[in-house]
């Protein structure tokens, strides 16, 4: 009670660490109040307000010093925030904040504010004695409070708009330091010291006028403010005369015969000039950089937007030549010295934007600005226009966009010269009757409204609109009965509405109609004056044109039911571009292709088996005909089309394509070949000889053994080749000859030979991963500009040292781990496997990112996701890196799948920090788990997505999609909810111009537009599922969900599948990221995941090979469940040539036939132990080791029954030292991190240990958190037996999964990691193995032959002793990680204590040992 009677004096937190102050009351007052009172300011002040201070001056949110939410509360807070979920906590920072400061510094002068949602603002502010409060949302402006407003409630609307829907959710997250990113209180306006810089500049400086010596310099003020510098007339005041020198137009130098020290000097003949003194050169800089920006002007514009400003600073004023205002983006009052009631006095204002300044009323003051010619009061809530609009008779354009009118007033029309009239989004039911007298006005927008119905007849009286614009309408009837002709209308635009019908006969003079995306089932045109019909997305199988348009220049009829082009087509003499993509024609009009106008045709994803041929030159550019049955095309084509310069004949029957003459003779401009999924031989490429202008070929997916070497050597202008998919045994070495070239692909064919690419001088990705490469020859050094290299998939690759050295430079480095015997057990136990592809685009920058967890914690449950962040790469490696621990820990707090789905999603928006603030990305997570209302086990998948990333599953050979694509276009309540919010969507459909997806994750800043609460659908599992198909936007825009899973099932590598789906998608014509993942799935009839046991002569288990190099001290086999030591200062180079140059050794082992593992699930729980196999014959049991670092070696001890070596007949494996009773093997702890791990299995009561020679005394085994300890011969082992999944989950580990490593590798976020990239980012960890000491080199690592065993053994235990009891254990403190905080489970099959020798028994504690650092 003594802290309580000093309620400012600090609290000592249970370690005796000085906390922050807080105010404790007695029980009584908390009582009597109903909420925590602050007692230092007056007995008064407590009771009124109803508030508590809890903490001050904490570290800013998301730093590692920040308090977790256990230890800010003590407990009678915690109990008093449970007792009612509609009281919580309020984080207010102080007023010397810069928002901007990164998330790991230090936060000075934060307070926690205990209140409930009914507090106000004027309570809060009467308690703490301060002016007001300020909100700032995702890190962009900051607003003042009104005194009614409720903090606590804002805070928790804003978190139910996100999407959590608990209470007691809400207030956790309300309480969490994350959230201020996106939402956070100030206790003082902030002062954000660029902002300020640009908006005024002052100081009291040395000023001299004119150029002549006449005056002497003098201290005076000096303000930098619009377009003038003003200088006053008495130093630190500015009563009297102020001197005011325009600037615009004029110019700023600096002098140079004195230090700091600019000339100002006006335009115009009676031209002033001013020399100003700085006294820093700060100061100095930064007044040249502003008056830089204002002397460059051509027009008196003052740019304030995005300020946060309340008021116009007062300075302003004195720069009567402003002519252009730009408040936008502020919070503009009408009332104060700098408000909207003052703009008047700007004299020569013409333009003011006031748009998102939250006004609510119109401000009639900016009427009596009678200068005005330009107003924009877009998105301010307005509800009505008054009278004095009609004041503004210079007024030319008027925007009232994303405000609430559905009436306009009458005044309005006696502005004459309004010209330009914005009214979209808007709440109006029909075209406003002023309109009829405002004749100057020709364009109407009305976008977004709620015109259900359009009158053709009442377009006639207002004659002087040429173009209408009312897409996203929902308009659903246009009458076309009209008394006569519409002779003025020439542009409309009515797509994304409800119309079925559409007749627009009665208006002659129509030169443009947009219309997609309605649901036409027939359009009837005047062709008279037509020049463009925008029609796709829709259901016509016809369209009537009355008149044929013979000025058509431009038809768009994709994604419609059309069997044939109407007759008129080939009578438009004009015709250029043509677009009939995905429709059912079976031919074209053997006219169409000799139209002598026609430059682009785009007759894809039909039913064609023939194109008619070309009887005449004609000047087409671009032909696509892919997705046909084409057998042949016409032989004449590239002799009549010598325009043609795209040409995309992919996913058809190709068995040849057409000549094109003799390469020295042939006129072709063909520039883009794309002839991927046919049927085409190495003949082809004798054709292709002649296309000497080639910069891009694609034929992937073809029937190519060979690439003729000569021919290749001519296409000297080749860019990117694209041959994978065939059945290449090598690439030409001609291709050298191809200077130009940037981009190889040939993944998944049968290349053995590295081709001869890297003295390319432009190469920049080369992919041959999926093939049978066994060795690379490399110069010297690679091309600077090589950025991707993709080597996976060629299990027989050998990496020389010089070889990996040299790769270690290449800033995205794709390579395999080899395979290891306790990876392929391990990937046998699991009911799906899984692989992916990743491919940038044109940008060459990869902004799609993919996660991939074969094993999801200790049972049998996987993780998949896929982000697309399209033009960012930033929030993708976030989630990836992320989301899986998030769902993780989201999991063990609900079990209803919509609500940790959605929680998952939310988290993760809200740890993106502020890089979700402006960045974005489309997310997309697959969780395949059991249920958990059916205890059976039987598996089901949940899907969350948001945006447009996509996941399929195929069931009986056909696709069931799994997502929603959020997309504005596709999504018709989204699109309501986005109009209903005000949001500005411009005529790509994009959110403020920004994205058109309506959810996702990060992008804060377009709240509430754009929410990051995923579709969450669970899908029940059965063995008619095969595979699941993730990918993003890109993909499944060029390839269909049918052929995705068609192209799936005829592979069996599901890499190989996601390879193949990204290069058909960029063949396809996809220039964007295109990311695929693709899970294969074995489940039987009742979702039981388990298999038989297959024997094979393989061994299987624990097999090392040790052969010593004279340089190497290691080596590692491709089927030993670990591999060999190395020392931590080993360098880069040399940590990957010993992982990669003897990664495929193999020494089978004699004896009898090893059992492979049985694959288990939770209907039918195996009886095998985790951790390292030891082989033995059938029949007998696998026991697993224990791992302890030593020194120099670890050693692993089993029984003669476990080594594999039942007799001493049988030869021991190489590298293996045996004396009978033990195996020792050299380890590498880095390895055994990725390949060791161990479930959670259940162990049966009888086994087999304690009958057949158990290793441990009395048979007592222990296992402590998925780490088996032993104890035999007083030697105490070890074995890593934690999952994968866990070491991912690991803060000290997380960083080695999915993350671009400082050189640019990606680590592929599954089992199979690349060591090679790892062992480059060791010395770069600050914590765990790599921050240990040097350990000694082995030098114990000869094969000592067995009549010295005995003795060499007795010299290694003299040196080396053994070391017993609990200190054998115990991890050094650079190896526990301090980060690691879980709760070890109490009922374990094994006892607590373990007995490590014959001697006295000793508790060790139980330890989670990271091995991975």
């Amino acid at each position: 009670m003594a802290m309580e009677d000093q309620p400012d004096s600090p609290v000592t937190d249970k370690r005796g660490n000085s906390g922050a102050c807080i105010d404790r009351q007695p029980d009584a007052v908390l009582h009597q109040a109903g909420l925590f009172h602050v007692g230092s300011r007056g007995a008064a002040a407590a009771t009124t307000a109803g508030i508590r201070v809890l903490k001050c001056n904490m570290k800013q949110a998301g730093s590692r010093g920040c308090m977790t939410r256990k230890r800010r509360f003590g407990s009678r807070e915690r109990d008093w925030l449970k007792s009612d979920t509609k009281r919580g906590c309020v984080c207010l920072y102080g007023g010397t904040v810069d928002p901007q400061l990164p998330t790991s510094g230090p936060q000075a002068d934060v307070q926690l504010v205990l209140c409930s949602t009914s507090t106000t603002v004027e309570e809060m502010c009467a308690q703490r004695d301060v002016e007001g409060l300020f909100v700032q949302l995702h890190g962009d402006l900051f607003r003042r409070l009104e005194p009614s407003e409720r903090p606590l409630q804002m805070l928790y609307d804003y978190l139910a708009a996100m999407g959590y829907a608990d209470p007691v959710r809400v207030q956790q997250e309300a309480a969490n330091p994350d959230l201020s990113c996106l939402i956070r209180f100030y206790s003082k306006r902030p002062v954000n010291a660029d902002q300020q810089e640009r908006t005024l500049l002052k100081g009291v400086f040395s000023v001299r006028k004119g150029k002549t010596q006449l005056h002497k310099w003098a201290e005076r003020q000096v303000i930098l403010c619009g377009t003038c510098l003003i200088v006053a007339s008495v130093k630190d005041s500015l009563t009297g005369k102020m001197h005011i020198l325009p600037l615009v137009g004029g110019k700023v130098e600096e002098v140079k015969r004195r230090q700091h020290c600019l000339m100002f000097s006006s335009a115009g003949s009676q031209a002033q000039t001013y020399f100003v003194n700085f006294d820093t050169l700060a100061n100095f800089q930064r007044w040249h950089r502003q008056a830089n920006k204002m002397v460059s002007q051509t027009v008196s514009l003052v740019d304030l937007s995005c300020y946060s400003l309340e008021a116009v600073p007062e300075y302003l004023f004195y720069s009567q030549d402003v002519t252009h205002l730009n408040l936008r983006h502020n919070f503009m009052s009408l009332l104060g010295p700098g408000g909207l009631l003052h703009l008047p006095r700007f004299s020569q204002l013409k333009s003011l934007n006031l748009s998102h300044n939250r006004l609510g009323v119109f401000p009639e003051c900016v009427c009596e600005i009678l200068t005005l010619t330009e107003l924009c009061l877009s998105c301010n809530n307005l509800h009505s226009v008054p009278a004095q609009i009609g004041n503004l008779q210079s007024l030319q354009t008027l925007s009232l966009d994303g405000n609430h009118l559905s009436s306009l007033p009458a005044e309005l029309g006696e502005l004459s010269q309004l010209s330009g009239l914005g009214l979209s989004f808007n709440d109006f039911n029909h075209i406003p009757a002023v309109l009829e007298r405002l004749i100057a006005v020709d364009k109407l927008s009305m976008a977004g409204n709620q015109v259900v119905c359009l009158e053709v007849c009442a377009l006639l009286s207002v004659s002087h609109l040429k173009h209408i614009d009312l897409r996203l309408n929902g308009l659903r009837c246009v009458k076309s009965e009209c008394p006569e002709n519409v002779t003025q209308l020439t542009n409309l635009d009515l797509r994304d509405n409800f119309l079925d019908s559409l007749d627009l006969t009665s208006i002659c003079s129509l030169e443009t109609l947009h219309c997609q995306r309605n649901q036409l089932r027939t359009v009837t045109v005047n062709g008279f004056a037509l020049r463009m019909l925008q029609a796709g997305s829709n259901r016509l199988s016809a369209v009537n044109i009355s008149t044929v348009p013979s000025q058509l220049t431009h038809l768009d009829l994709s994604q419609n039911l059309m069997e044939h082009l109407p007759d008129w087509v080939c009578d438009c003499k004009k015709m250029e571009t043509l677009d009939v993509t995905h429709n059912l024609l079976a031919e074209l009009p053997s006219r169409l292709l000799s139209s002598l106008s026609l430059k682009k045709l785009h007759v894809g994803s039909n039913r064609l088996q023939k194109l008619p041929d070309l009887l005449e030159h004609v000047p087409l550019e671009v032909l696509d005909v892919q997705h046909n049955k084409l057998g042949e095309l016409p032989e004449s084509l590239f002799f009549k089309a010598l325009n043609l310069k795209h040409l995309n004949a992919s996913a058809n029957n190709l068995e040849s394509i057409p000549s094109c003459g003799q390469s020295d003779d042939s006129l072709s401009t063909l520039q883009e070949l794309y002839l991927t999924r046919n049927n085409l031989d190495e003949n082809c490429g004798a054709v292709l000889v002649g296309h000497h202008n080639l910069r891009v070929l694609h034929m992937a997916y073809n029937q190519l053994q060979s690439f003729p070497a000569s021919k290749l050597s001519k296409l000297e202008l080749l860019e990117e080749l694209n041959l994978s998919g065939n059945k290449l045994k090598s690439i030409p070495s001609t291709v050298s000859s191809c200077k130009r070239l940037h981009t190889l692909i040939a993944h998944s064919n049968q290349i053995s030979v590295f081709p001869e690419i890297l003295d390319l001088p432009e190469i920049k990705l080369v992919d041959l991963s999926c093939n049978e490469m066994t060795e690379i020859q490399l110069l010297k050094s690679l091309p600077p500009s090589l950025q991707e290299l993709d080597l996976t998939g060629n299990s027989s690759l050998i990496l020389e040292h010089k070889t990996l050295y040299l790769f270690s430079h290449i800033p995205t480095l794709k390579l395999d781990q080899k395979s290891t015997t306790m990876g392929d057990s391990q990937n046998v136990s699991a009911p799906w496997s899984h692989g992916y592809s990743e491919m940038s685009g044109q940008r060459n920058k990869l902004c799609v990112s993919v996660l991939a967890i074969d094993q999801l914690g200790d049972s049998v449950e996987a993780c998949y996701g896929i982000f697309d962040g399209d033009r960012n790469e930033e929030v993708p490696r976030l989630l990836q890196c992320t989301m899986g621990d998030v769902l993780c820990e989201e999991v063990q707090h609900s079990s209803i799948d919509s609500v940790y789905m959605s929680n998952t999603f939310l988290t993760s928006h809200r740890k993106l920090g502020m890089a979700g603030q402006k960045l974005g990305a489309s997310a997309l997570l697959c969780y395949i788990h059991h249920e958990s209302s059916e205890p059976g086990g039987y598996l089901s998948v949940t899907v969350a997505n948001v945006g447009n990333c996509q996941a399929v599953l195929c069931r009986d050979g056909r696709p069931v999609p799994l997502s929603k694509v959020y997309n504005l276009e596709n999504c018709t309540e989204e699109m309501e909810r986005v109009k209903l919010s005000k949001a500005i969507i411009t005529e790509d459909n994009k959110v403020s111009g920004v994205t058109c997806c309506s959810r996702l994750l990060g992008c804060s800043y377009l709240s509430p537009w754009v929410l990051p609460k995923p579709w969450v659908h669970t899908e029940p599992l059965s063995s008619q599922d095969d595979f699941l198909i993730l990918g993003n936007r890109a993909l499944f825009e060029r390839v269909s969900y049918q052929e995705a899973v068609c192209t799936v099932q005829a592979l069996q590598d599901p890499r190989v599948a996601a390879k193949k789906l990204c290069t058909l998608a960029q063949s396809y014509g996809c220039k964007d990221n295109i990311g695929a993942a693709v899970v294969t799935l074995k489940i039987a009839e009742d979702s039981c995941t388990c298999e038989p046991p297959v024997y094979s002569t393989e061994p299987r288990g624990m097999l090392v090979s040790m052969t010593p190099a004279p340089s190497d001290t290691a080596t590692l086999s491709s089927t030993s469940g670990v591999v060999s030591e190395f020392n931590s200062e080993n360098s880069a180079s040399e940590v990957g040539s010993e992982a990669g140059s003897t990664a495929s050794d193999e020494h089978p082992t004699s004896g009898g036939v090893a059992p492979r593992p049985e694959r288990r699930c939770s209907l039918h729980p195996g009886t095998a132990l985790c951790g390292i196999m030891i082989p033995g014959p059938v029949g007998l049991g696998s026991h697993t080791g224990l791992f302890q670092r030593q020194p120099s070696c670890a050693t692993f001890s089993s029984n003669h029954s476990d080594n594999g070596l039942d007799s001493d007949d049988e030869t021991p494996p190489e590298g293996v030292i045996s004396n009978g009773s033990r195996l020792e093997v050299e380890v590498d702890i880095h390895c055994c991190a990725f390949q060791l791990r161990s479930g959670a299995p259940e162990y049966p009561k009888e086994t087999d240990f304690e009958n057949k020679g158990s290793d441990y005394p009395n048979g007592k085994m222990r296992r402590q958190n998925s780490v088996v300890v032993s104890a035999t011969n007083g030697c105490l082992l070890a074995v890593c037996g934690r999952e994968i999944a866990d070491l991912k989950k690991s803060p000290s580990t997380s960083c080695l999964f999915g993350k671009k490593l400082s050189n640019g590798s990606v680590v592929a976020p599954e089992d199979s990691h690349n060591l090679i990239e790892v062992a480059l980012e060791a010395p770069k960890k600050k914590s765990g193995y790599f921050t240990a000491p040097a350990q000694q080199d082995p030098e114990d690592q000869l094969i000592v032959p067995p009549c010295l065993e005995q003795e060499v053994r007795e010299q290694l235990k003299s040196q080396n002793p053994l070391v017993s009891g609990p200190s054998a254990l115990s991890t050094p403190p650079s190896l526990k990680d301090s980060g690691w905080d879980q709760s070890h489970p109490s009922a374990l099959p094994f006892a607590p204590s373990i007995v490590p020798g014959p001697g006295t028994p000793s508790i060790i504690k139980p330890e989670v040992y990271d091995t991975a650092l």
